[in-house]
């Protein structure tokens, strides 16, 4: 049996817990994730969307990702903390923000999406293999 994942907010008002395994760890590096970062990149675990409820306290902003297809950013209302992402075009997965994380040392990146958007000095595990765009 796995461990559950749990995490939350900022400021605790939005909690969440996960029974079921990440499909994938990635960092993203792609404009969208360093504009919220407000650094070089977002790290994400992603998730079944069934194994995720998203909490009553999140609200989401929709927008268009750097594939040109829509995507909904769902963040705390009352602290502002950014946690998970939805995608239009793939329902059935969602992403969790890794800072979100209660035990984010849980965290271990399988791959660099988005590398042709990053930038030298954002030093990523050299290990981790990276791609251009998204892959798939």
């Amino acid at each position: 049996m796995s461990r559950v994942w749990s995490g939350g907010c900022a400021c605790g008002a939005l909690r969440y817990e996960i029974t079921g395994e990440p499909i994938v760890m990635t960092d993203c590096q792609c404009l969208d994730c360093q504009s919220e970062s407000g650094t070089g990149h977002a790290s994400h675990l992603v998730f079944p969307s069934k194994d995720v409820t998203i909490p009553e306290v999140a609200t989401g902003w929709e927008m268009t990702a750097d594939s040109g297809k829509k995507k909904t950013r769902h963040f705390c209302r009352t602290c502002g903390s950014p946690v998970f992402m939805t995608f239009a075009a793939t329902p059935d997965i969602l992403t969790v923000r890794a800072a979100s994380l209660d035990e984010p040392e849980r965290y271990r990146p399988q791959m660099v999406t988005y590398a042709s958007r990053g930038w030298a000095w954002d030093h990523l595990d050299p290990n981790v293999p990276k791609f251009a765009k998204m892959p798939g």
